[in-house]
């Protein structure tokens, strides 16, 4: 449960308050102030604290919109507990439209950062310190990258029982039980207790409608199993077509990548988010003078949760992922 009083950056919030802070904790060469905002709301009673979490990298701009939807619809406002919503933690990315922090390096692999270290390293530390000790639940989103589109699935790492009913909670048509990279941002809340969903869908630099209601959708519902607000009206108003939004998710206990044998053209004969079986022709890749055209076919069976949408690929670019049950 949350205390009567939450500090964050220096600033003391009371139950029932909302307020906008901002960590300033990094400038540009030019000395200018670069400041991410955080948005607290309380509610007036007693609850858990839940962090709301997008734009770790700054090009996946789909998850920045579904944090933006729940303020903006006001659904960030509990009646017990806390919600914490950082709709852009890589402000600095997002401004320039790409993955990394300005030092080249990616936010999500310098966890839990170094006080001395680089840029990105002092961010995450700093981080890790003023906001991560102050969370019990997060619900990370995420998008694919590099014209990779992800099917809409939650990612876990599966040994927490808690972690595990929450997602399937959450309603997302897939839950891939995925070990925590090292010096990631959910391997090190982990580590201090923190249930964290990782939300994968779409692509980077897109805007997908669909991924975006699951993605509101399924906040909504684990804010309601917590008991921090009745959402069950804006969950009904929310609903999504049968079949994008899943009551009983797969549960996907490991996957592979499927990668291009060849370099050339390619083409995807199948739809991200269906099952396969081995042996199933899944594309080709030509050259681009006629000479050859080279089938991609399935070497196991399972589920494509992510597709290559680039067509041009180059041998051993990642064409598929495929999820195993």
């Amino acid at each position: 449960m949350d205390s009567e009083i939450i500090t964050l950056l220096g600033k003391k919030i009371e139950r029932g308050e909302t307020v906008q802070l901002n960590i300033d904790i990094a400038r540009l060469h030019t000395r200018t102030a670069i400041e991410v905002p955080i948005i607290v709301s309380r509610g007036k009673e007693p609850g858990p604290v839940i962090l709301l979490n997008a734009g770790i990298h700054g090009d996946e701009v789909n998850g920045v919109e579904i944090v933006r939807q729940i303020i903006a619809k006001n659904y960030h406002k509990p009646q017990k507990g806390t919600v914490i919503c950082i709709p852009v933690l890589n402000v600095f990315g997002f401004l320039h439209q790409t993955r990394e922090f300005p030092d080249g390096r990616d936010l999500n692999r310098v966890f839990p950062g170094s006080k001395e270290g680089s840029l990105g390293s002092r961010f995450a530390y700093f981080f890790m310190k003023e906001i991560v000790p102050n969370i019990h639940y997060c619900i990370d989103y995420h998008t694919g990258a590099n014209k990779r589109f992800n099917y809409t699935q939650l990612r876990i790492e599966g040994n927490d029982t808690e972690t595990l009913a929450l997602a399937e909670v959450f309603g997302a048509p897939f839950i891939l039980l995925s070990k925590e990279l090292p010096k990631s941002f959910r391997s090190e809340a982990s580590k201090k207790g923190v249930k964290v969903l990782l939300f994968e869908g779409g692509k980077s630099l897109d805007l997908d409608r669909i991924v975006t209601k699951i993605g509101v959708t399924g906040a909504l519902k684990v804010m309601h199993q917590l008991g921090m607000r009745d959402f069950t009206k804006e969950i009904e108003l929310n609903g999504i077509k049968k079949g994008l939004e899943a009551e009983s998710p797969i549960l996907l206990v490991n996957s592979t990548w499927l990668r291009a044998r060849y370099s050339g053209m390619f083409r995807s004969f199948v739809s991200i988010g269906t099952k396969i079986k081995k042996g199933m022709i899944l594309g080709t890749i030509s050259d681009p003078f006629g000479d050859f055209e080279k089938r991609v076919i399935a070497k196991t069976e399972g589920y494509i949760i992510c597709s290559n949408h680039s067509p041009i690929v180059n041998q051993g670019d990642a064409l598929f992922h495929i999820g195993l049950v």
